[in-house]
């Protein structure tokens, strides 16, 4: 690629990410809507100015997602989690497990594959933490009862992300080789691991201690995307995604102080990569495939905002929470956003779903994302909420 040519479709990408992005942020709606619609005014399947290089963006692309789980495994906190633990270490796991059989039991319905309808499960199982905080952070809830608990519960899903991500392109090989076949594959991958966790646990603190000593910004930025870079690129290379060790490189930092000031330096950095990650999304979507598959991704938004809200709604209140808590809890987590966006690319490479779904969940995820906006403007502030109501709550994490 031309030199020149490069540079001014990094521009124009650059360009229309700001525009509109302040054009979503004017309207008072989530960025990712506006850095999606960037990329459909410069995809190739849409008139007017269009990127031609759209690979070269994909790779850049992927450097978002590398930072945006090195920032998820920093913020991962263990002990956060077990302020709200039976619903974020059984119930999450339950209500995943439901989502995904959701997706296989309509799959069936449909007479789809039965890996294309797990595949579908897992698209639609994973809500976008990034969406969920800036509507929490808009109505100064995130801290609040409810808002931990919907955090917590997007932050195992993200977990789960990256354990799909392993187990996604393993089941699409498991008919020549043999389900056996993939769990001894996934655990021999993951046994490697254990050295390297090992390695890291012990060189990450001494070296931390080092660079802290030298209160140089620069040294300490060097440092945060040198632990993320290497543990990804060691993770990809014993056979792992690069999205996995990124957020073992988070985790193996630890929650220090230190630690989470070497995140905020990766914060600007890794937000012009994730708007370019999700310009790269829109780029990929193909509008004219909506008419054809406009029966799919109808079911999609419904398996999202129906079937995903009776799912949460009803896993909260099975641990004992209030039916107001439950009730925004499963409001919270009916749409599905970045992590759905690289679940299905993997899925689409590995030939569990057909393109016409990939495209379909690209269109479903800005539905359910704008619906979902939509839902958190029509409920009312916590604070017009009784105090009792949460007294369940606090009595179920005694």
């Amino acid at each position: 690629m031309a030199h020149s040519l490069i540079f001014r479709e990094v521009a124009m990408v650059f360009a229309a990410a700001l525009i509109f992005g302040m054009l979503a942020w004017r309207l008072r709606q989530p960025l990712i809507l506006g850095y999606v619609l960037a990329g459909l005014v410069l995809s190739p399947f849409t008139p007017g100015l269009r990127v031609h290089e759209v690979h070269a963006f994909e790779i850049m692309a992927e450097i978002g997602v590398i930072l945006l789980m090195f920032s998820v495994g920093i913020e991962f906190s263990i002990p956060e989690l077990l302020k709200v633990k039976w619903v974020a270490l059984v119930g999450a796991p339950l209500g995943i497990a439901l989502s995904v059989a959701l997706g296989a039991g309509v799959g069936a319905l449909m007479g789809w594959p039965i890996l294309q309808g797990v595949a579908v499960g897992c698209l639609i199982c994973v809500a976008s933490t990034m969406v969920m905080m800036r509507l929490l952070i808009d109505r100064g809830e995130l801290s609040s009862s409810v808002g931990r608990i919907m955090i917590t519960l997007t932050l195992v899903e993200d977990l789960a992300v990256i354990i799909l991500t392993v187990l996604l392109p393993a089941l699409a090989g498991a008919s020549s080789s043999g389900y056996g076949q993939v769990a001894w594959k996934i655990g021999k991958a993951l046994l490697l691991l254990v050295p390297i966790v090992l390695a890291g646990w012990k060189l990450v603190p001494a070296l931390m201690n080092r660079v802290q000593r030298t209160c140089n910004d620069e040294i300490s930025l060097m440092l945060a995307l040198t632990v993320c870079l290497v543990v990804a690129v060691v993770t990809e290379a014993v056979g792992l995604s690069l999205a996995l060790g990124a957020f073992l490189a988070g985790l193996l930092l630890g929650n220090s102080e230190f630690a989470h000031k070497l995140a905020k330096q990766t914060f600007s950095i890794r937000d012009a990569f994730v708007a370019v990650f999700f310009v790269t999304v829109g780029m990929l979507i193909d509008p004219t495939t909506w008419v054809s598959s406009w029966k799919i991704i109808l079911l999609i938004v419904a398996l999202v905002i129906v079937g995903k809200f009776v799912i949460w709604t009803g896993v909260v209140k099975l641990f004992g929470y209030s039916w107001d808590t439950a009730l925004r809890s499963g409001i919270g987590l009916t749409q599905i956003g970045e992590f759905s966006f690289i679940l299905a690319q993997v899925s689409l490479q590995s030939g569990l779903i057909t393109p016409e779904i990939y495209h379909a969940t690209l269109a479903a995820s800005l539905i359910t994302i704008l619906a979902n906006a939509t839902f958190f403007k029509f409920l009312p502030p916590l604070a017009t909420v009784p105090a009792h109501t949460e007294l369940a709550a606090v009595r179920s994490d005694a």
